[in-house]
């Protein structure tokens, strides 16, 4: 055997998981010498010295045996000469060297059970303690705010560890050891509760005593990890109406959070693919079909076949439900419309004064705020409506690497950053809608995190096509500020690029739907069929089909109130006219709106949109289902909960022309039968029509083209029944369907195929 001095760069996911900690137990199990210490580019460097077998044991060790937690990137070894220095092996001090890109802070994890057992332990020393955490659980990426990842260097150094944390955390063989966010009731953040005058509420036991008040009828303002949840009861119908109508929220569906999976068993469906994310460490919330016997109050998800449920995530959460019987709780996050959640104490107190009855609060700061994440399962397949708290900043793994770093910044809905380098994409947390200072704001700052925390030079920022969206003002800006290159990118156009980088796709039928985005005629384009083509040298994009054009009456004005659609697409195919006076009382403006619609529609309306989702918010009116889109998607959220279950009543051949899907037929099949036929029928009647046509072009331009992959994208690619009728229809013709799996298929995703499009552009 010969000696053997090696220094090692592990990048990935290595700080805040445990790492150093087992390096240490590694290394002295294999008696080694040498170091392991944090960096600032938030990788782990790592000296060792010993003899060659032994470090071969290391290095085996160190990828096999990491922390659950631990993602790793790439093990970089130099070896060193000169003789050996190190008798021991230590956790040195954190250095702020910082050489290498793309390694990145974990996303703030659940607590483990290992934990929750302390909590409950009458014998343990965090016993009923609401922040219990280790290396394996707690908040991570809500509370850094710079790196390397050490106390200092997070919220969590408001707090002086007492000396029962220090020995624990100095103690190799504790769970604890090096667990930067290690607190007990002594030494750590504490609770407080505060009436709707921001007075202290005395208490010995402020959590469960705000649990008591959720249960019966008041509303709670919780301070979370990453921001302000607003808490009410579930089963009474009053908090949710005052709720309702102080957050002028009167129909968008509430997220509720289950004090057990045997308790959300009771008011929903849960197979086996959703009772695996509900439970994981993530916790994300996951949209539940509603049970036959769902008992909780019809306010929490009004009109919807599902509710977006969640398990608790942190000590508080499980001790808000110890001394109710409720089987869950309203926690929906607590922001003003269009603005992002609330984070800061004082900002709360500001903002909910009036909506809430209690503040339960905590002294902790929270460093960036970060909404939970929303998904939904199409079988055992996810689907993500908003990817956040649980997955942000964790990046996903692209098979194909880009040679220039680039920055996309979405649309102006939904919106995230992305960061593309190398092989991955770094993804932010939820922005939300960008229309106003605060979100534009959050929008940079989160950008500016990525871009710090990765150690990355950016050379490009992407952004939507639309010339007015603030996210394309702004990259207009940073572009002047920082010289860096700005490309911009059709929206959906975006959306294919997306998938093409998820699934590592050449050449890919892109089949994108929505509601909106800024065509290159300048129409509003939302039902597309696209060629997307890449190569060594270039990402080329070609629209070769789409939905048939349909007025757009009173141009916005037709995207929040269905009717106007509806008017536009019956109008001279069949008498739409007295139906429209009959229905105008869901009109704004009674029975002379509707004429004044009429009038429109008599002199022609020069704005038009192959939108799928207008075509699905005019079902929905025709129906009875949605008059007014209160939230994003509604009539079309609505439309397809009225037709789970339901039957295709008209079986009509998709009638297509020129690479254009004829819509107008279904709907005015389904008018003209409305009575004939049950809502339910009729619903599913419209979603069959679509899917079928949609699956159908797709496959005659895959044929034409020899392309074998078609995708699906959009926010209409989180509607079970259309994906599953063309996921059929085209595996039938032996050609592959993909969907997305690792971001939203919705706006939220469209930044990462802005920044991987933008890094082939830079070529």
């Amino acid at each position: 055997m010969f000696r053997v001095r090696l220094k090692i760069l592990v990048s990935g996911i290595v700080q805040g998981v445990g790492f150093r900690p087992f390096v240490y137990r590694i290394a002295v199990e294999n008696g080694l010498g040498g170091y392991v210490r944090n960096r600032g580019d938030s990788c782990v460097e790592i000296l060792i010295e010993g003899d060659d077998e032994s470090v071969k044991k290391f290095l085996d060790d160190l990828v096999k045996r990491k922390p659950p937690l631990a993602r790793i990137h790439e093990v970089i070894t130099t070896p060193l000469s000169g003789a050996n220095e190190y008798k021991d092996f230590t956790i040195y001090k954190s250095s702020d060297e910082a050489e290498i890109s793309g390694s990145v802070i974990p996303p703030d994890v659940a607590i483990c059970d290992e934990c929750l057992r302390e909590m409950r332990d009458v014998n343990n020393s965090r016993y009923d303690y609401f922040f219990i955490t280790c290396v394996n659980c707690g908040p991570r990426y809500t509370i850094i705010e710079n790196v390397p990842y050490d106390r200092e260097n997070t919220t969590m150094r408001d707090f002086s560890m007492c000396s029962f944390c220090r020995l624990e955390f100095e103690n190799p063989a504790n769970r604890r050891f090096h667990a930067q966010t290690i607190a007990c009731p002594r030494c750590g953040p504490k609770v407080r509760l505060l009436d709707r005058d921001c007075e202290n509420v005395e208490h010995n036991d402020p959590i469960r005593e705000a649990g008591r008040l959720i249960s019966e009828g008041y509303i709670v303002a919780v301070k979370g990890y990453g921001g302000f949840h607003i808490a009410a009861s579930t089963l009474l119908d009053e908090p949710l109406m005052r709720l309702r109508r102080v957050k002028h929220r009167s129909q968008k569906p509430f997220a509720i959070m289950g004090r057990s999976l045997d308790s959300v068993k009771t008011f929903a469906e849960v197979s086996c693919w959703e009772a695996e994310k509900l439970t994981s460490h993530i916790r994300p919330i996951v949209l539940l079909n509603k049970s036959e016997d769902y008992y909780l109050s019809d306010l929490v998800a009004p009109g919807l076949h599902n509710v977006g449920v969640m398990l608790p995530y942190s000590g508080l959460h499980y001790m808000l439900f110890d001394n109710v019987s409720d089987p869950a709780f309203v926690m929906t996050s607590a922001n003003p419309p269009n603005q992002p959640i609330v984070k800061d104490d004082e900002d709360a107190f500001k903002r909910l004064h009036g909506l809430v009855d209690y503040f339960l609060i905590h002294n902790r700061r929270i460093a960036h705020r970060c909404d939970d994440s929303v998904l939904r399962m199409h079988e055992d397949k996810v689907v993500f409506i908003r990817r956040s708290r649980g997955y942000a900043p964790e990046p996903i793994p692209l098979k194909r690497r880009v040679k220039h770093c680039s920055l996309g910044l979405g649309g102006e809905k939904n919106n995230t950053a992305c960061l593309v380098l190398d092989g991955k994409a770094f993804i932010s947390q939820h922005i939300g809608d960008v229309e106003n200072i605060e979100t534009l704001e959050f929008l940079e700052g989160a950008s500016n995190r990525l871009i710090r925390l990765t150690n990355s030079s950016v050379e490009a920022v992407a952004c939507d096509l639309h010339p007015k969206f603030a996210s394309t003002i702004l990259a207009r800006r940073l572009s002047e500020e920082n010289g860096w290159a700005i490309i911009q990118v059709q929206h959906h156009y975006a959306h294919v690029a997306a998938l093409m980088a998820e699934h590592n796709i050449d050449e890919i039928i892109g089949v994108c739907c929505d509601g909106y985005g800024y065509g290159l005629d300048g129409k509003a384009w939302g039902g597309e069929i696209i060629l997307g083509v890449a190569s060594d040298r270039s990402l080329e994009f070609k629209r070769l089909g789409h939905l048939q054009e349909q007025p757009l009456v009173g141009g916005d004005l037709a995207t929040l109130y269905p009717l106007r659609m509806t008017a536009g697409i019956l109008y001279n195919r069949t008498n739409v006219e007295d139906w429209l006076i009959k229905s105008s009382s869901h009109l704004p403006h009674g029975k002379a709106e509707a004429q004044l619609i009429l009038s429109q529609l008599r002199r022609g309306v020069k704005n038009v949109t192959t939108s799928c989702g207008r075509i699905l918010d005019a079902a929905s009116a025709i129906l009875g289902i949605c008059y007014e889109r209160t939230y994003e998607g509604e009539p079309a959220m609505k439309l397809e909960s009225a037709a789970f279950g339901g039957k295709d009543c008209f079986e009509i051949e998709p009638m297509i022309s020129g690479g254009i899907l004829d819509t107008a037929a279904i709907m005015v099949a389904v008018f003209e039968e409305k009575e004939k036929f049950s809502r339910r029928d009729l619903a599913f009647s419209v979603h069959a029509y679509l899917a079928r046509g949609l699956a159908q072009l797709a496959v005659e331009k895959a044929l034409e083209n020899s392309v074998n992959t078609i995708g699906f994208s959009g926010g209409v690619a989180c509607n079970q029944i259309i994906a599953q009728i063309m996921r059929e229809i085209i595996e039938s013709h032996g050609l592959r369907f993909l969907t997305h799996e690792t971001v939203p298929p919705g706006d939220g995703g469209i930044s990462l195929g802005q920044a991987f499009a933008a890094s082939f552009s830079m070529r």
